[in-house]
């Protein structure tokens, strides 16, 4: 079995659209021979209380008050459990913090973490972009939702109490990848660029998220062409992660986005301990 340096983004069951526990994901990182791996369950900061009622649009997702609490714990007990195997980094993928910048300071705030991923699922005041039927919108009304997506992220990025950008270019993997809509990125370099250039003064990075290769998308989040665009900028931190929701994808992708990070100008890639950088050569 080829073995596998790191996944920096994956979820356990205590994610809720997630199939495997916690224990058994760190023992397939075991397996994979990992250096360092991080657990990254969702934490929703949006979703923070229950579900109004069963029939709330993602009502699973939900509850993150109580299921990403339960996460860092068990985070903590098993890193000691593993601790001759690999270093597992305890994290959490903190989404939409600004929708809830109470609960996202509690959480980036609580000193059991090493690493957080900082995402963007859905807009303010919108479903989450796997919701949303793109087959009905007008190309101006795409264009509007991914200037609002970026503006969104970049007012994240400009709070910045997360180590990492979690998978830029999300929307796509419905936009382009399930709808089949054809989305040029020229027109929203600028800011991207912004964001980038944000992460960047702040020492923080972004991630090579290796899922869209396993989607009818086909490519990472980002691109090739934004990874480059962001060590052009001077960027030096970057991860790579799965963003496996089960043992079975662990690890996936991860050849593939360690070459694409030395295309793109790198020869090194990041874990945190104590949201402290620490580097692996490549």
């Amino acid at each position: 079995m080829e073995k596998i340096l790191l996944d920096m983004h994956t979820h356990s069951s205590h994610s809720p659209d997630a199939d495997d526990s916690a224990s058994a994901m760190c023992e397939k990182a075991a397996e994979l021979g990992m250096k360092a791996y991080a657990l990254t369950d969702h934490c929703d900061v949006n979703f923070w209380e229950e579900a109004p009622s069963p029939e709330t649009i993602d009502a699973m997702m939900y509850g993150a008050g109580r299921y990403a609490l339960a996460s860092i714990a068990e985070q903590t007990e098993l890193r000691e459990r593993f601790a001759e195997k690999f270093d597992l980094i305890v994290g959490i993928e903190l989404g939409q913090p600004m929708q809830n910048i109470e609960k996202a300071e509690l959480i980036a705030n609580d000193p059991r973490l090493d690493f957080i991923i900082g995402s963007h699922h859905m807009n303010a005041g919108v479903d989450d972009f796997y919701y949303l039927d793109y087959s009905k919108m007008s190309a101006e009304e795409i264009d509007h939702l991914l200037c609002d997506c970026f503006e969104q992220t970049l007012e994240m990025c400009q709070w910045g109490k997360f180590d990492v950008l979690g998978h830029l270019t999300y929307s796509l993997r419905y936009i382009c990848g399930e709808y089949g809509i054809d989305v040029s990125l020229e027109k929203y370099e600028e800011v991207i660029r912004e964001i980038f250039g944000t992460l960047i003064s702040k020492g923080k990075g972004i991630e090579i998220n290796t899922s869209g290769l396993r989607q009818k998308y086909g490519q990472t989040f980002p691109t090739f062409e934004l990874v480059k665009l962001y060590r052009q900028l001077g960027g030096e931190i970057l991860t790579i992660g799965s963003d496996a929701h089960r043992t079975a994808d662990l690890g996936k992708g991860i050849a593939e986005g360690i070459a694409l990070a030395k295309a793109a100008g790198f020869d090194r890639v990041t874990y945190f301990k104590k949201h402290e950088p620490h580097f692996l050569k490549l």
